[in-house]
This record gives C-alpha cells, structure tokens and sequence, in this order.
C-alpha cells in the first residue's frame, strides 16, 4: 500500500456550516485519515493521507464541501508521509 498525503487550505464560508465534519464523514467514507480544523484567519486546514485515489477523491470533493458552505480557492500540497512522523489512525476534527 502506497500512502500519499496533502494539506490543503479550503477559503470561503467554510466556517460555521459543518464543513469539518462533513470533510470527516467524506473522509471515512474514503478510507482516509486525517484532520480537518478551522483557522483564525477563517480557513479550515485538511490534512489527508491515504491511498492517492481516496486522496485526490477527498480534495474534489474539498471544492465543492457541503451544501451549506461556499467554497472559493483551495490550496494544496503534497506532503512527505515520512516526514509526518506517525500517520494519523482516523479522521479527526480540530
């Protein structure tokens, strides 16, 4: 199994509108593991790591977010797994 992991920044309305949690269910669904957790600056912060199918599947999806929420840029990077040090185990919210 070959893991690949992203951190993105998702702006917009992405605050108050469950965009976490549904991040977090997208994610289990997914089978990636991770966080997601608001910035002061108004952003929410993903990190996803798994499988670079599931990856690229979560970050489309970190686009559109939930029907609440107003998404207007994302931004992303691919990490280095090792460098995380441990991978996460699950999706948590922030």
């Amino acid at each position: 199994m070959s893991l690949v992991a992203r951190r993105s920044f998702v702006s917009g309305r992405v605050q108050g509108v469950f965009f976490r949690a549904s991040a977090g269910h997208k994610a289990s669904e997914l089978g990636v593991s991770g966080y997601a957790r608001n910035l002061p600056d108004g952003r929410v912060e993903v990190l996803s790591v798994g499988e670079r199918a599931a990856v690229e599947s979560l970050t489309d999806w970190l686009h559109r977010g939930p029907p609440s929420a107003r998404v207007d840029a994302v931004e992303s990077q691919e990490l280095d797994v090792a460098a995380l040090g441990e991978v996460p185990a699950g999706f948590a919210t922030r």
